[in-house]
């Protein structure tokens, strides 16, 4: 269920009935667009930005954070994604509880990611919700885990973590943030593991560390950029200002918040305010 930069770009390309030597001239050569049109090369913000002006693409088209199955039905997905990405949780939550939903759920795969969207629904669909249940979902959608959706199970652990630091608990937070960044590095690229060094910065300042946030959020920000990606770059930008101005760094503060802002007005990211 993942829509790749290099599908809307060669989408977009046949459906101007254009070549690719005609789009990328002047921009790159056709061999990159090529690579880029089969998911082979990620380009950075730059070039993205002249090859979608190109296209007469708006960048707010993207969406490059993983989805995942959680049906048989391709129906149920889509509603799904469309519903979590709009942020329309409460609707996303009466879907998943649904019981053609919940029957069409046939692989380990698909009870993973129901009982992720499960729990993102519950925490989101209400002003307060009820952790304990959120967590438990989380702890479900573990429990189903596969080596197919390694990037998944990362996230699912470290949103547990952040969870129980913010509820003002500590008990195994640290281990939970350490699994889910175990071998990360070396691992296939995702655009979902940027989540991932965002949470576990998130969780260190849940837990009072501000050291430890800031150089996980370090880490985070050179993971996201050697894989010229822009995913989530403002929020970890915004939480870096955020942690500056905690340790009462000033330069360092104006800086990410000046970072924060330009990416979020170019790449149309919602940012979430501490």
């Amino acid at each position: 269920m993942t829509t790749t930069i290099g599908q809307i770009l060669r989408q977009r390309r046949q459906e101007r009935q254009a070549t690719q030597s005609q789009i990328c001239a002047g921009i790159c050569s056709q061999s990159m667009l090529s690579a880029i049109e089969h998911d082979q090369y990620i380009p950075n913000a730059q070039l993205l930005i002249a090859l979608s002006q190109r296209l007469a693409l708006t960048l707010d088209t993207f969406s490059l954070a993983t989805n995942y199955a959680v049906s048989a039905e391709p129906s149920f997905n889509a509603q799904t994604i469309a519903l979590c990405n709009q942020h329309r949780y409460q609707e996303l939550l009466a879907l998943l509880s649904r019981p053609d939903v919940i029957a069409s759920i046939n692989t380990a795969a698909q009870t993973q990611s129901y009982y992720y969207y499960l729990a993102v629904a519950q925490q989101q669909a209400v002003p307060h919700p009820d952790l304990a249940q959120v967590q438990r979902s989380l702890q479900l959608s573990l429990a189903s885990a596969t080596t197919a959706q390694p990037a998944l199970t990362r996230l699912a652990t470290v949103t547990s973590a952040c969870l129980t630091a913010k509820s003002g608990q500590t008990e195994g937070v640290v281990d939970q943030v350490e699994t889910a960044l175990a071998g990360i590095a070396n691992a296939p690229f995702d655009e979902n593991l940027n989540i991932v060094f965002y949470l576990a910065a998130l969780t260190d300042y849940y837990r009072g560390n501000l050291a430890a946030s800031r150089n996980r959020l370090t880490q985070g920000l050179d993971f996201i950029t050697a894989h010229d990606s822009h995913y989530l770059l403002a929020n970890c930008y915004y939480l870096q200002a955020w942690l500056a101005e905690s340790a009462g760094i000033a330069t360092e503060e104006q800086q990410a918040q000046a970072h924060a802002t330009f990416l979020a007005d170019l790449f149309h990211e919602q940012v979430y305010k501490l």
